[in-house]
C-alpha cells in the first residue's frame, strides 16, 4: 500500500482520498457560488479501504476546505450529515437543505447524467 493522501479536485467537484495515484474515496459536491453554498451529496470509500477512518478524515478535509473557501456547507449526503452531528464545531458554517437547494441539486444531477 502506498501512502494515503487527500486532495481537492475542483475540476471534478470532489475531495479525494488516494492510495498512491489511485482514487479510493471521494466526497462529491456541487457549488452554488452565487449563493455561497457547497452542497455535499455523496461520500464513498472503496470497500477494501473501509474501517480505517478514511471517510472521517476525508470529511474533515472537505469541510475545512469549504469553510476556508468562504462557502456554507449544505449536507445532503448521509455521511456528511452524520459527521456534522458528531462535530458541532462546523455548525456556524452549515445551512440545512431547503426545497430550492434540493431542486437545484436534482436538476444538476439529472443534467450530469445526460452527459
Amino acid at each position: 500500500m502506498s501512502p494515503i493522501t487527500f486532495r481537492h479536485n475542483p475540476d471534478r467537484s470532489r475531495f479525494e482520498v488516494l492510495d498512491g495515484d489511485t482514487v479510493i474515496g471521494r466526497a462529491a459536491y456541487v457549488d452554488r457560488v452565487d449563493e455561497g453554498q457547497r452542497i455535499f451529496y455523496h461520500t464513498v470509500i472503496n470497500e477494501e479501504y473501509e474501517g480505517q477512518g478514511l471517510a472521517g478524515r476525508l470529511a474533515a478535509q472537505a469541510l475545512d476546505g469549504t469553510v476556508a473557501a468562504g462557502l456554507r456547507i449544505v449536507p445532503v449526503c448521509p455521511y456528511i450529515k452524520k459527521y456534522l452531528q458528531k462535530h458541532p464545531g462546523y455548525s456556524a458554517n452549515v445551512q440545512k437543505p431547503t426545497p430550492a437547494i434540493l431542486e437545484f441539486l436534482s436538476a444538476f444531477l439529472e443534467q450530469r447524467a445526460r452527459r
